[in-house]
């Protein structure tokens, strides 16, 4: 089996593909290189199809609109695959409503995906995983070599996908890389229900005057990377024959507390009136991150290239020229996002447009 050198002329799988990071590396791919052919993956839970709209006209890349826990699926869409890029999964948040379903998809489809990977004979599995196997940081910045201590179950479920992941590699000898991207923000991302993620959430509500909301001291650090950094980081990676059965992590280097982000986003925005509502501590949050991205470097030469200041004055824009208002906007950011969304059927006056916390919806 030759290892992957280029991704030029390299039929290409993408799970999770048409979400927000998979739907930027479909574009790091098409726009950067020469793949035979690109198939995303995705059930489309999260991902858009508006997300691939600048690629659907170009024969390269199709979309299967499936679940990576169907082995029938994964077989199928592996059949011909050179390289396996898999990004799908549910976030942390819905982990904390929906742990069991969490699992399910993280973890099991992990495993699903490898199988099939291991059985198709591909040349690579690109394997995602993310800064949240790590729980808080025990020291900084964080290494590879970090200790694992998950604080959710969308992490623990992480960090078992990334196991599996490399026993394919051990065990049957399938060429694999885990790549354990820090916070990844930019266009295309998040703000609705507990999908929502704390820039895109800032900005919506920001927009439409509303004060940004944070969770327990609003002291927690984060090291926040752009998605085009994070896309092309992960494309670097797969063309690294010297990254084979390694795990890697992505990230800036530098740490931001949650109300520092506060202030970039109110600045871009033109609101520093608006001070930030603290709110009590989220289940779950970690406390610390910030990457150590030593060994990234070394294999790849990569870096990210996006100043946060830039990456959030883009993002800006993007939501203001959404066609959207910012009060539509604003009202699909939940200020709780972490509960089971009301359904439909359970609505009322006072219940639409919510989502509940878990006591709540469990006395539903």
């Amino acid at each position: 089996m030759s290892e992957v050198t280029t991704l030029d002329g390299a039929r290409v799988v993408v799970t999770g593909g048409a979400g927000f990071i998979g739907s930027h590396v479909v574009d790091a791919l098409l726009r950067d290189r020469r793949p035979r052919s690109v198939t995303v993956v995705d059930d489309l839970t999260n991902g858009r199809r508006e997300n691939l709209a600048t690629w659907s006209d170009d024969p390269r890349m199709a979309l299967v609109v499936g679940d990576v826990r169907d082995r029938s699926v994964m077989d199928a869409v592996l059949e011909d695959a050179d390289v396996v890029m898999h990004l799908a999964c549910l976030g942390v948040r819905h982990s904390l409503h929906s742990p069991e379903e969490n699992h399910s998809v993280n973890a099991d489809g992990s495993l699903t995906v490898g199988l099939a990977a291991r059985d198709a004979g591909v040349r690579l599995l690109l394997h995602v995983s993310s800064s949240e196997v790590f729980g808080t940081a025990q020291y900084a910045p964080m290494d590879e070599r970090h200790p694992t201590w998950p604080e959710t179950v969308y992490g623990g479920a992480k960090l078992a996908g990334e196991a599996y992941a490399r026993a394919m590699g051990r065990t049957y000898g399938l060429p694999v890389i885990v790549a354990r991207p820090f916070n990844t923000y930019g266009t295309r991302s998040h703000h609705e229900g507990d999908s929502g993620e704390i820039i895109p959430r800032t900005i919506v509500r920001m927009l439409a005057g509303h004060a940004p909301v944070l969770y327990g001291t609003g002291e927690q650090t984060r090291d926040f990377m752009h998605v085009r950094d994070t896309a092309a980081g992960l494309v670097a990676l797969a063309e690294c024959p010297a990254a084979i059965g390694e795990t890697v992590n992505l990230g800036t280097g530098r740490e931001l507390a949650m109300r520092e982000v506060c202030e970039v986003i109110a600045d871009a925005v033109g609101r520093p009136d608006l001070a930030p509502e603290l709110l009590p501590a989220r289940p779950g949050d970690v406390g610390r991150l910030m990457v150590d991205a030593t060994r990234m470097e070394m294999l790849t030469g990569w870096a990210p290239r996006t100043e946060l200041v830039d990456g959030i004055a883009e993002l800006v824009s993007w939501f203001r020229a959404s066609g959207r208002t910012a009060d539509e906007l604003a009202a699909e950011a939940s200020t709780t996002n972490w509960g089971r969304a009301v359904p439909a059927a359970l609505r009322d006056g006072t219940t639409a447009g919510r989502v509940l916390a878990p006591a709540q919806a469990a006395s539903r």
